[in-house]
């Protein structure tokens, strides 16, 4: 069955404003050492110019689908793009960290309204025939945009400014608005209470984890500040956990963390997206600051790492049903591991180029292997009323790990580098990289704990569950 004309308009205008979100998420990496230098930024405030952005979208995931359900998916499509673009004109603009990071988070708002939304407006758009093409499609084009962040990044930022990166958003949201108005009609799904206390609760804890390892070596890790900012996260998180298990339309469905499909794939794809992230917020800068690569150069000489994702990561895919979740998540993230381990050890501050190109590719093939595996391990132990729950949860832990894992690396790197010299840098890098490492092969042993074969959901038939496919928020 081919696609009408309104469908080709839908799956359009969704993957681009998804490609435009998702870029976003990586683009600013390959604009690190311009940003340090332009704004005299310390590395704890190059890493909320990133978290800022992953933590508001990831806490506001679900709580934006539930917006669009309620209050009609192409208003506040429309909403998030305008608050989008808005605030990356914020950021083009800004004149100091504090303004740029305000800026970020706000963007991380409207990233959480559009994704969502996206992905609703399209699989509400296709007959279930399509559906799966559709969203393959939509998830490939958002696929290049984790290939292409950094070397888009780089291009920008050597041929024009770091400020274009946010330029760029403006007018291609501002003609997105335009056609979304002209082409989409409204729709809406299951109305539901927005789950307030929720949010507010894991917002803080999120927030008060990272506060706490950025500001752990500058502040001390027994200063009043970081315990206390600890603490509060902590309380914030069990407060989190126990009104999620009270309230009947939960933001997270805790219930479902007791299967061990569940807990096991999204602790692996927590582990794993903070040990890429962690290791695309220190690769950019090693290639820049010691190796001397122009930031289009450092773009281009990530692409051994970031292509495999992209190309291998189709491929692992299909292997899940022949093989099962579990030999491909271990295996996975122990390939991550051992990639960004035999980095740490050869890193110095003459290293040819040409050694980071096969521990490259095997961190590359490994996280293809490891992403997709650990979604369907999530997504196939959960009954189908709740898939679009299941795919909120894992999406949102996904972003919370990029979170954590530019956090903790950079604090151990804080801890014995800086950038006072080359050797210094690499110090930090060496250490950093390897706390990379051992994040994705805590990750490898952790899939060790999902069930081996298949989860069948269905085997679940008594499993309550207080949502609804229109949960469905967030990409694969």
């Amino acid at each position: 069955m081919k696609m009408t004309i309104g469908q080709r308009w839908v799956l359009a205008l969704t993957s681009i404003a998804g490609f435009m979100i998702v870029l976003d998420a990586l683009v600013v990496t390959t604009a690190l050492r311009a940003i340090q230098l332009d704004l005299h930024a310390s590395i704890g405030e190059l890493e909320w110019t990133i978290n800022a952005y992953n933590l508001s979208f990831a806490v506001l995931l679900m709580a934006g689908a539930a917006l669009g359900d309620r209050y009609g998916r192409r208003r506040v499509f429309i909403a998030g793009l305008t608050l989008f673009s808005a605030a990356s004109a914020g950021c083009a603009l800004a004149p100091d960290l504090g303004w740029l990071i305000a800026a970020r988070a706000v963007q991380g708002v409207g990233a959480a309204a559009v994704m969502p939304v996206a992905v609703a407006v399209l699989s509400a758009a296709f007959p279930p025939e399509q559906r799966t093409r559709a969203l393959g499609i939509f998830a490939a084009i958002t696929g290049l945009a984790t290939l292409g962040g950094p070397m888009v990044g780089g291009a920008v930022v050597q041929g024009l400014s770091w400020q274009w990166i946010f330029w760029l958003n403006v007018p291609i949201g501002a003609v997105l608005i335009v056609l979304v108005r002209a082409r989409l009609s409204e729709s809406f799904g299951q109305a539901r209470a927005l789950d307030y206390p929720g949010t507010a609760l894991v917002s803080l804890a999120a927030f008060g984890v990272v506060w706490g390892l950025i500001r752990g070596n500058e502040s001390g890790w027994g200063s009043a500040e970081v315990i206390t900012v600890f603490f509060l996260g902590a309380v914030a998180l069990i407060g989190f956990v126990r009104w999620e298990l009270r309230t009947p339309e939960p933001l997270i469905p805790m219930r479902f963390f007791t299967l061990r499909a569940f807990s096991a794939g999204n602790a692996s794809s927590f582990l794993l997206a903070a040990s890429i992230f962690g290791g695309a917020f220190f690769f950019t800068q090693f290639l820049q600051v010691v190796l001397h690569y122009s930031p289009l150069g450092t773009g281009l000489r990530l692409a051994p790492w970031t292509a495999t994702l992209f190309l291998v990561a189709p491929i692992a895919g299909k292997q899940v049903n022949r093989f099962g979740e579990r030999p491909l998540v271990v295996l996975g993230l122990l390939l991550q591991a051992i990639g960004f381990g035999w980095i740490a050890l050869i890193a110095r501050p003459d290293l040819p180029y040409v050694l980071m190109v096969p521990p490259f590719i095997i961190a590359g093939i490994g996280a293809s292997m490891g992403i997709p595996s650990a979604q369907s391990a999530v997504l196939r132990a959960v009954p189908m009323t709740a898939i679009g729950a299941a795919s909120g949860t894992y999406n949102a832990l996904r972003q919370l790990g990029g979170a954590f894992g530019i956090a903790v690396p950079a604090a151990v790197f804080a801890a014995v580098g800086g950038y006072a010299s080359a050797q210094v840098f690499t110090d930090g890098f060496i250490a950093a990289t390897a706390t990379a490492a051992l994040l994705a092969l805590t990750g490898s042993v952790i899939g060790l704990l999902i069930p081996a074969g298949a989860p069948i959901a269905a085997a679940e038939p008594d499993m309550p569950v207080a949502v609804s496919t229109e949960r469905a928020g967030t990409t694969a």
